[in-house]
Formats: C-alpha cells, structure tokens, sequence
C-alpha cells in the first residue's frame, strides 16, 4: 500500500478514501482486501469507489457540475421514485379495498 494508506487510520479523510479507491482503480488491491485490512464494509469500500467513479467523470466533463447541482439533481430523483412509489401504493390499496367489496 502506498505510504498515505500505511500509517494507522484513526479517521477516513478525504484523502485517505481517495487514496484507497485509487489503488482499488488502479488494481494494487481489490474491494474485499481492504474492507478486511482496515475494517471496512464491503458495501461501504465499494460506495466510496462508485462516489469516486461519479467525482471523477464529473471532473472530466466540459462544463462540470458543482456539487450543489449534483446533489439537487439527485435529491429531485429520489423525490420523483418516492412519489411514483407512492402512487402505486395508493393504486394497490384501492385495487385491493374494491376486490374485497366484490367477494363479499
């Protein structure tokens, strides 16, 4: 491991994270490797590359977004799956109340 990621972690930083999913990208050591050497989740290993993955094609556009524009777009998304969920809810619930009037 690169001389960032040897010293013992008492606090991820940025720049510890961004180290490891650097050496995750660049192949020196996988997801599972690191989530054991450092007592990490998997799960948690793998988000940090993803948000890495997100920073870096962010970066690399013509006209990058900043990151309040990243977050309200993701913000508006997960507002829109919420509510279409929620309307499918509402539709199963009704379908549900007028099939049960009809059996008895």
């Amino acid at each position: 491991m690169s001389a960032v990621m040897e010293e013992e972690i008492k606090r991820w930083t940025a720049r510890r994270k961004s180290a490891l999913v650097l050496e995750i990208i660049q192949g020196k050591v996988t997801v599972s490797e690191a989530s054991r050497q450092f007592d990490l989740t998997p799960s948690e290993v793998e988000s940090w590359v993803d948000e890495g993955k997100r920073g870096m094609e962010n970066a690399l556009r013509a006209k990058p977004e900043d990151v309040r524009e990243q977050y309200e777009r993701q913000v508006k998304d997960l507002q829109e799956a919420y509510g279409e969920a929620m309307l499918e809810l509402r539709a199963r619930k009704k379908f549900q109340s007028l099939v049960g009037k009809d059996e008895t």
